[in-house]
């Protein structure tokens, strides 16, 4: 090197890692929604969750006009408060099959794991709450030879 060149020192940059937490809420595959299937009895329920202003719309139709008993209605918002999540997410949900009783327990479950998609963090209060596990009873099948799934016609000793 002659003396005209101006010596050139190389630093190193080191990059210092930061480790944080993942992000609790990363970005649905179809892009602003998360989903998720309850079931319960014959009644199914799709339900769509996304980040807004506390919109809850069942088959197209708000929650209180939907559900008009009342026990329905709290059984699903308790979903929300329970993980303090009511009123900031918009939940559309579509509903098939059943009664009103097993669609109300197919959007608790349906809504719950919609929930676990959206923030993981949530899956210890949603699971001591029950609320992830399907209830797996179902209408007893009716017997030949009597009137219902357990009922007798009446006996007659002669």
């Amino acid at each position: 090197m002659t003396e005209d060149q101006p010596i050139i020192e190389a630093t190193e940059t080191v990059a210092t890692e930061t480790t944080t937490a993942p992000a609790a809420k990363k970005t649905p595959k179809d892009g602003h929604w998360w989903w998720g299937t309850g079931r319960r009895k014959a009644a199914v329920a799709r339900v769509r969750i996304k980040p807004g202003t506390g919109v809850f719309n069942v088959n197209k139709k708000d929650l209180t006009d939907y559900f008009s008993e009342l026990r329905d209605h709290k059984d699903i918002m308790n979903v929300l408060e329970k993980t303090n999540t009511k009123g900031s997410l918009d939940i559309y949900v579509n509903a098939n099959g059943g009664g009103y009783t097993g669609q109300a327990g197919a959007i608790i479950l349906g809504l719950a794991r919609a929930l676990g998609k959206f923030d993981p963090s949530l899956d210890g209060v949603l699971r001591d709450n029950n609320y992830l596990s399907r209830d797996p009873r179902r209408v007893e099948r009716k017997k030949p030879g009597q009137p219902g799934a357990r009922k007798r016609f009446q006996f007659s000793k002669r």
